[in-house]
């Protein structure tokens, strides 16, 4: 599934009418702004993303950007505690996304 343009839109719907999905898609869209794919190819999309998708999904994609960086996969399955650690404490995930990016520009200096 590739992620489109009012892909947030419809998020926000579901969320509105309290439809478990809206967590799956949570993921989904995470996924989607954490490795650029669909609509997020486009620099505007990602931005444009960054203001209108909830700060636990912003904080989910940073989180699985920064676990892709260091070698592991950012695959949803495979990660289900980051979605579940966006959702409960946003800015501790940013926090440790932020985090494990320093630790990794700190290793690669000379």
């Amino acid at each position: 599934m590739v992620s489109q343009a009012g892909d947030e839109a419809a998020r926000d719907h579901l969320a509105q009418r309290g439809d478990w999905r809206v967590e799956k898609v949570d993921a989904w869209l995470a996924q989607a702004l954490a490795d650029h794919s669909g609509h997020y190819t486009d620099p505007a999309a990602r931005t444009a993303a960054a203001a209108t998708l909830p700060a636990a999904v912003r904080a989910h994609a940073a989180l699985l950007s920064a676990l892709a960086r260091i070698g592991t996969p950012a695959d949803v399955s495979e990660l289900a505690f980051t979605g579940r650690l966006a959702h409960v404490d946003p800015a501790a995930t940013t926090a440790l996304a932020a985090w494990i990016a320093t630790s990794l520009a700190a290793d690669s200096t000379p």
